[in-house]
């Protein structure tokens, strides 16, 4: 028997802009809720201004489960729509 772990599969963007690397990274943090973690948050500069931009990137990590199955093709098959299959152990 197969026991295989899975969390959802979500993720949302977040677009902040500020002067400072620091204010960018307050308004991210910020707007990650609870259970989300920030995963990228490429920063570009406004082109003739010291504005900058960044779209952080976050997933949810706030839940898993465990699924059971004889085979691995049987238990990739009842992994649900919008979860992930993070480990695997017999």
């Amino acid at each position: 028997m197969l026991t295989g772990l899975i969390r959802p599969h979500e993720t949302r963007t977040i677009d902040v802009e500020g002067h400072y690397l620091a204010d960018i990274q307050a308004q991210l943090d910020d707007a990650t809720p609870a259970g989300w973690v920030l995963t990228s948050a490429p920063v570009a500069m406004v082109k003739g201004s010291t504005l900058m931009t960044a779209t952080g990137t976050i997933e949810r990590h706030d839940e898993t489960r465990e699924i059971e199955a004889d085979t691995m093709p049987a238990l990739e098959a009842r992994v649900p729509d919008g979860w992930r299959l993070l480990s695997v152990r017999t």
